[in-house]
């Protein structure tokens, strides 16, 4: 990276934050159909943005749902070619009156940028397009070939990608994928995240009479929803927060005492976890530190219990029906698929009497690890250190992206976990925000990285 490259930066910040900020305006949230024309302005104005920067083929690509929009830069002739993914979808900002300022008028306040998509993932997608204009407008030419990848379902677990993966490897064959979706340690403190939790998701419906019943002239002689499902739901864990489905932990991939160790040496304690929650206490499957029960062990968790009455003052019926959401974070040789086959099973062995259960299934996604000995994710660590003057951690993610194990599995290529936001920073919660610091110091990062990679990678055949 050179001088000019860091002064170009420096000065076109304001520029490039009052870009973000228009970005940032449009409400593409992907999960709420009434917005999936803003989706659409999402995608066009990611493309309007690659062709701006400089990129060739810009092309917005029609799915099943929402676009994907693609672009390239193919001229460093026999350089390897890095394939950046991101996403231009947001998350719905409900409770919208939690949000001290409007979550699509983006505002800084205390060095950070406030909005939906600040940090997840709009912020840090668009840092990439800014370090990659840099570059190009100082030294003329790009280090490395780069090919994007930007979709617009990520939030609602990216259910048109592997298709168009699949039906686009040529298009999008590369030497290394790059992701800049995921956290650092903490504030001043990189990392580079080496696996993530699987996911699947879904909905339970419990229905007991064909209409809500006087509690008074029924109760005591008809199964009510409410208390069924509470029965039902107590039924998946035990105290001590093992889940209690037949075969959940069959295939669980233990930790190595290697990773065990890295783990309890990292600057993450209870104490620091509790004050950031504020709560009391932790809990969770016994045994397990708070590290690994977040990023290495299997989780079923409800997202969302309701039914009866829930207007002001006292309405005393027997609800008709009664409805969880539940989520199950998975670990590597867990199967999506196989994981809902046992919860669907435990549900109807554990049916409580007098009621109907039909299950919903929503997104989901396969658990990732890779080595963390790559020489494409071992250069990302020394730009790290040389941007940020410390050392850079290796973590697993508690979180799932589960687009990543799609493209380890279609594309066989390593997948470098780069990102720069904070697990402090409320995403998917009200106040989003992206600490600039970060947005600062990130694309320093990428800038060395990208000439650091291409050092690295020299010797390695080109897959473009």
């Amino acid at each position: 990276m050179t001088d000019n490259i860091t002064s170009y930066l420096k000065e076109n910040r304001d520029t490039h934050l009052k870009e973000l900020t228009n970005w940032l305006a449009v409400p593409s949230i992907s999960a709420l159909a009434e917005h999936k024309e803003d989706v659409r302005k999402g995608a066009e104005w990611i493309a309007e943005e690659l062709t701006k920067i400089g990129m060739d083929n810009v092309k917005v690509y029609e799915t099943d749902g929402h676009p994907v929009v693609y672009g390239d830069w193919l001229k460093a002739e026999g350089k390897p070619t890095v394939l950046v993914y991101g996403h231009y979808d947001v998350q719905p900002v409900d409770p919208v009156e939690l949000w001290e300022t409007p979550p699509f008028e983006a505002t800084v306040r205390d060095n950070k940028l406030y909005a939906r998509g600040a940090s997840d993932d709009k912020g840090q997608t668009f840092m990439h397009l800014k370090v990659l204009q840099a570059i190009l407008e100082t030294e003329g030419t790009l280090p490395l070939n780069f090919k994007f990848c930007i979709e617009g379902e990520e939030e609602i677990g990216s259910p048109s990608l592997p298709k168009f993966i699949e039906n686009n490897k040529e298009l999008l064959a590369a030497d290394v994928i790059v992701i800049s979706d995921t956290g650092m340690l903490d504030r001043g403190k990189p990392a580079i995240c080496y696996g993530l939790r699987g996911m699947c998701a879904m909905q339970v419906d419990v229905t007991g009479p064909n209409s809500d019943l006087h509690s008074g002239l029924y109760g005591g002689a008809v199964q009510n929803p409410l208390h069924a499902i509470t029965e039902l739901l107590q039924s998946f864990r035990d105290d001590n927060g093992r889940i209690l489905v037949d075969g959940f932990y069959d295939n669980v991939q233990d930790l190595t005492e290697e990773e065990r160790e890295a783990f309890r040496a990292l600057p993450l304690t209870e104490e620091s976890l509790k004050n950031q929650l504020g709560v009391k206490e932790l809990t969770g499957e016994e045994g397990y530190t708070h590290i690994e029960r977040t990023w290495a062990r299997p989780t079923l968790e409800l997202n969302g219990v309701w039914g009866g009455f829930q207007g002001e003052g006292v309405k005393t019926v027997i609800p008709a029906k009664a409805h969880a959401k539940i989520s199950c974070r998975l670990v590597p040789n867990q199967e999506p698929d196989e994981i809902i086959e046992k919860v669907k099973k435990h549900i109807e062995k554990h049916k409580p009497v007098g009621v109907d259960v039909t299950v919903t299934l929503f997104d989901k996604g396969a658990p990732y690890v890779t080595p963390f000995d790559h020489p494409a994710i071992q250069a990302a660590a020394r730009s790290y250190e040389k941007v940020y003057g410390v050392p850079t951690a290796f973590t697993r993610g508690g979180g799932s992206i589960p687009i990543v194990a799609t493209f380890d599995q279609m594309l066989n290529i390593p997948v470098v976990l780069m990102g720069f936001g904070l697990s402090t920073e409320n995403f998917h919660a009200p106040n989003e925000h992206f600490h600039l610091e970060n947005f600062d110091q990130g694309m320093l990062t990428l800038a060395d990285y990208w000439f650091e990679l291409e050092r690295s990678l020299k010797k390695e055949p080109s897959a473009r």
